[in-house]
């Protein structure tokens, strides 16, 4: 039964976005991390002056990591300011703050979602949104950093709320936009798929599958002339086979402790055969393969939205927790399905003790200001620390999944 808004309510929700819309106008302009910034301005410009399907026709040394979706958000930028045609760099302070607004505003976007989806009960609605708009993870990636992970979650947030309000084929298409804005949502399609079979039987996966298909091919239209198809997947490959290919980047998890025990936090590459022509790379794959499996299994078993919700939270930290190549902010997910859960208690605690695990990992990888990194250092005691308890969590998330509700009901 819904519980009616109060005036006090809807006061405190218009309050948590006034809040959180200004933090975000004051930490715009700011410098943030100039060294990622830098590049995005660089694929900026390479659209301004070279048109949208040219995109991923770039070196291999300012590759496009990011999908289509993000190209679209990029022309976007590039058609307000004409000054992306001579802008290579993030030094200008109206390029900033152009830089880091859609990740800003896909912050609001999920903090409204997250409050439609918790409305009948007007207090945790304020709640969630307000664990969007004001948390310091979120804050830092979006406004300070310009990392463009709300945006990718905005979607992948709508197709969850789609698919519990039975809207599967909907659902369908926001997980396709989301995969194709960051291929961080790839961990996300195995739940949605059990899903998909769960209320629908074949033909619904099947249904789904083609709609999201479909999307897939419409959004890549514009890039197929360039090859941009082909040649996304081949700086991804790139990306994690050259660039990245490390354990962890900074990420608190099982690899993070392999490298502090063997190098003192310093960088090992993950693609080096230990056992025939098995990698630590493939043995993350196998691990992540299994849990998600078991993910995936579970949904189908129990095709509740709690489940659901709860499948995506857990696969977002399977993927982070023992898949190598992770960096620090690839358990962003976690935190906004995590948020839908808050009405029940366990899930209160375990969101606050994850969201103290994760900023703590973000500031230690790239502290804002020097104090923060000499407080906060990523490697010894607290690097091992932190990845205990992030694997901790990740376990105590994945063993929710067999228990009830406990009284409350499911978003």
């Amino acid at each position: 039964m819904r519980a009616p808004w109060s005036r006090r309510e809807i006061a405190a929700l218009i309050g948590v976005l006034a809040l959180g819309i200004l933090l975000r106008v004051v930490l715009l302009p700011t410098e943030g991390f100039r060294g990622d910034m830098d590049q995005f301005v660089g694929w900026v410009h390479q659209i301004a002056t070279s048109g949208l399907g040219e995109l991923y026709d770039l070196t291999p040394a300012g590759a496009v990591a990011f999908g289509p979706v993000m190209g679209y958000v990029w022309a976007v930028l590039a058609a307000i300011d004409p000054g992306f045609q001579a802008a290579k760099d993030a030094s200008a302070v109206d390029t900033r703050i152009l830089m880091k607004l859609p990740a800003s505003i896909a912050d609001v976007g999920m903090a409204l979602l997250i409050g439609y989806a918790l409305r009948a009960r007007p207090q945790w609605a304020v709640a969630g949104a307000a664990l969007i708009l004001l948390h310091p993870a979120v804050i830092d990636v979006s406004s300070w950093w310009g990392q463009y992970e709300s945006i990718y979650m905005l979607s992948a947030l709508a197709a969850t709320i789609l698919a519990i309000n039975g809207r599967n084929r909907w659902a369908a298409a926001m997980i396709a936009v989301s995969l194709l804005t960051k291929p961080q949502a790839l961990p996300l399609l195995l739940p949605f798929a059990a899903w998909f079979w769960a209320t629908g039987g074949w033909r619904g996966l099947a249904q789904a599958t083609a709609v999201g298909a479909a999307v897939i091919v419409v959004l890549w239209l514009p890039f197929i002339a360039a090859d941009g198809p082909t040649n996304y997947i081949a700086n991804l490959g790139q990306y994690q086979g050259d660039i990245f290919a490390f354990l962890s980047l900074r990420a608190w998890n099982v690899w993070w402790l392999v490298q502090e025990a063997a190098a003192g936090g310093r960088f090992i590459t993950d693609s080096v055969p230990f056992l025939g022509p098995i990698t630590l790379r493939h043995v993350g794959y196998a691990i992540v393969g299994l849990l998600e499996l078991v993910l995936a299994i579970a949904v189908l078993r129990d095709p509740r939205p709690r489940t659901l919700i709860l499948a995506l939270a857990a696969s977002v930290l399977v993927a982070f927790s023992f898949l190598t190549t992770m960096h620090e902010r690839y358990a962003f997910g976690a935190l906004v399905f995590l948020a839908m859960l808050i009405p029940e208690l366990r899930f209160r605690w375990l969101s606050v003790g994850f969201g103290v695990v994760f900023t703590t990992n973000l500031l230690a990888a790239i502290p804002p200001t020097r104090e923060i990194g000499a407080l906060l250092p990523i490697a010894g005691a607290l690097g091992v620390a932190g990845s205990f308890a992030m694997l901790a969590i990740t376990v105590a998330t994945l063993r929710e999944l067999p228990r009830g509700t406990a009284g409350h009901a499911a978003p």
